[in-house]
C-alpha cells in the first residue's frame, strides 16, 4: 500500500483542481453538484477518450 501514496496525491490534487475548475463554470448549486461529479469522473473519461484515440 505504501508504494501507491503518490500516485494517490497526484490524483488528489487533480481532483481539487477539476472540481474548482467545474464549480467555477456552474451557473446554479445543482450545476456545482454536477460540477463536483464530474471532477470525480473525468480521469475515467480523459483514459476512455485517449484509448479511443490510440485504437483508431
Amino acid at each position: 500500500m505504501r508504494n501507491y501514496g503518490p500516485s494517490g496525491g497526484v490524483y488528489f490534487v487533480a481532483f481539487i483542481g477539476a472540481a474548482v475548475y467545474f464549480v467555477q463554470q456552474a451557473t446554479t448549486f445543482w450545476g456545482g453538484v454536477l460540477g463536483i461529479l464530474k471532477a470525480i469522473v473525468w480521469p475515467a473519461i480523459l483514459l476512455y477518450q485517449i484509448l479511443g484515440f490510440f485504437k483508431a
